[in-house]
This record gives structure tokens, C-alpha cells and sequence, in this order.
């Protein structure tokens, strides 16, 4: 998709972080937005950045966990627009914490969010995608997808998942023109550690160094590259670089490493509370 001006665009999770970063870079190139969270304050926020740069913006609340909401969205947009030309599968949540000790609640809300939900999405806009030229489909993936690391499973397995479905649509559509992208951000410099709940109350969640981590901005450059270029996959960050590369080269070093780190000891009693972290 060479040229953006002009097109629509449906993102989730635009109410902050990642995807309000992917909105503003839509509409700073020209394209109207239709814009889905759950946080009906901070898509109006956003709503308004977006407007102040000359483009029509739609707001909806969505909660993403909830399949009749994803279908009442995508028909209450299609009402009014008709047509979509970009997607943009953004919204996520996560888990922290030992795997066994997550409820089927929060195994069920985390997949329904972070993969029933961009699947749902994708197949009930397909016609209208399809039916458009270079049209395009940006998936946020994140390196979790490619590399997987302890008290994240739930995490992990939705990214993985989201990625291998990736996969499989520019397999199968990528020839009639429809593009796909996986956009894959190591960490970013949001609030994510600051704000999320935490095992020990009364120090801070540990964060990864700053010169690791990658901007909201230059992922939300790299959003539009992806779009504009129509890119397989796209890495984002020095981190997300170092960990693709090493587990295609040497995969071992990742195994090696995660169970040098492995703690033998049983839970303790604090480890039944869970962080609960939103990834946007």
C-alpha cells in the first residue's frame, strides 16, 4: 500500500501505548480512523489528537473478550463506512505470574483478547478487505511470539498463535493482493512496569534498561513502514533484534539460559497473586 492518504483504518487497544502511538501515525498520514478500546476516555482523548491533523475519526467502546461486542462493532462500522482499507489487530492484555496458578478466567480473557479476538476481527472484515484494493492487514505480534520466556505462558502462546495466523493469511491471500504484516516490538518505553500490579507491593517492578527498550514512536514508524511496504514481519528495538537472531542461530543459548535461571523452589504463598499487566 503505497499510498495511505485517504484510506480507512480500523485500529484496537487505541486508547493508549501502542495503539494510540499506530493511530496518530494513521492520521498524521491521512487516513480516517475508526478507533476501539475499552477505555471510552482515552479513545476520546485520542479522538481528539487524531481530529486536530484533518481526519474523520469514529470512536467505539469494545470490550475485546466478548465475541457478540467484536460483531456488534464491526457492523455498527460497516454501517457507516462501508469499507475498510487497513486493520490493525493492536489490543492485548497479560499475565504475570507462575502458569499453574492462573484461573481459567484469566486464561480465557487473555486468548480471547489477544487471539479469538484479532481472528474474529480479520474473518468477519474479510469480504470488505478483500473487496478493496491493496488493502492491509497489521497484526502486533510482539517478539513474545518468537521467543518465549518463564511466567509469561499465556502471554506467549497468544503471540505465537497470533503470528502463525499471520502466517497462514499472507499465505493464503497474499496473491490475490491482500497484505499481512506481523509487527514484532521488543519492550517499549510505556508505563506497562510502572503501572501494573505487582508481587511486591512495596518495590517498583522491575524494568528493562532503557537502551533496550524502543519508543512508542518508532514502533509506530515501523507500523507504517510494515503498511506502506506490505513486510512479512518487522522487528522492532535492539532487544526484539538480539533474541530473533539468537534463536536462529543458536537456539540452544535461549534454553541453556532459561533453565541456568530456573528456581527450584516451591511456590511460596505470594505467588498466588498474579500481576495482571495491560500490553496495548
Amino acid at each position: 500500500m503505497k499510498t495511505i492518504r485517504g484510506k480507512r483504518a480500523l485500529v484496537t487497544g487505541a486508547a493508549s501505548g501502542i495503539g494510540r502511538g499506530i493511530a496518530l501515525a494513521l492520521a498524521r498520514e491521512g487516513a480516517d480512523l475508526y478507533l476501539l478500546d475499552i477505555d471510552q476516555v482515552g479513545l476520546a482523548s485520542v479522538a481528539d489528537e487524531a481530529t486536530a491533523l484533518g481526519v474523520s475519526v469514529l470512536t467505539d467502546r469494545c470490550d475485546l473478550a466478548q465475541p457478540t461486542e467484536i460483531t456488534h462493532a464491526v457492523q455498527t462500522m460497516l454501517m457507516k463506512w462501508e469499507h475498510i482499507d487497513i486493520l490493525v489487530n493492536n489490543a492485548g492484555i497479560a499475565y504475570y505470574g507462575p502458569t499453574q496458578l492462573m484461573t481459567d478466567s484469566q486464561w480465557s480473557r487473555l486468548m480471547g483478547v489477544n487471539l479469538l479476538a484479532p481472528i474474529q476481527m480479520t474473518r468477519e472484515l474479510l469480504p470488505t478487505l478483500r473487496s478493496r484494493p491493496n488493502a492491509h492487514i497489521l497484526n502486533v505480534c510482539s517478539i513474545s511470539g518468537l521467543v518465549a520466556g518463564g511466567r509469561f505462558a499465556a502471554y506467549h502462546t497468544s503471540k505465537f498463535g497470533l503470528i502463525g495466523f499471520t502466517a497462514a493469511l499472507r499465505a493464503e491471500f497474499g496473491r490475490q493482493g491482500l497484505g499481512v504484516s506481523a509487527l514484532c516490538p521488543g519492550p517499549v518505553l510505556t508505563n506497562l512496569y510502572r503501572s501494573c500490579d505487582s508481587l511486591r507491593p512495596d518495590k517498583p517492578t522491575p524494568e528493562p534498561p532503557r537502551w533496550l527498550c524502543c519508543s512508542i514512536d518508532a514502533v509506530s514508524m515501523g507500523a507504517i513502514r510494515a503498511i506502506r511496504r506490505n513486510k512479512r514481519q518487522l522487528l522492532i528495538g535492539p532487544l526484539a533484534h538480539l533474541l530473533a537472531w539468537t534463536n536462529w542461530l543458536a537456539p540452544d543459548v535461549l534454553d541453556f539460559l532459561n533453565h541456568f535461571s530456573r528456581k527450584k523452589n516451591a511456590c511460596r504463598p505470594q505467588d498466588s497473586r498474579i500481576k495482571t499487566r495491560r500490553v496495548a
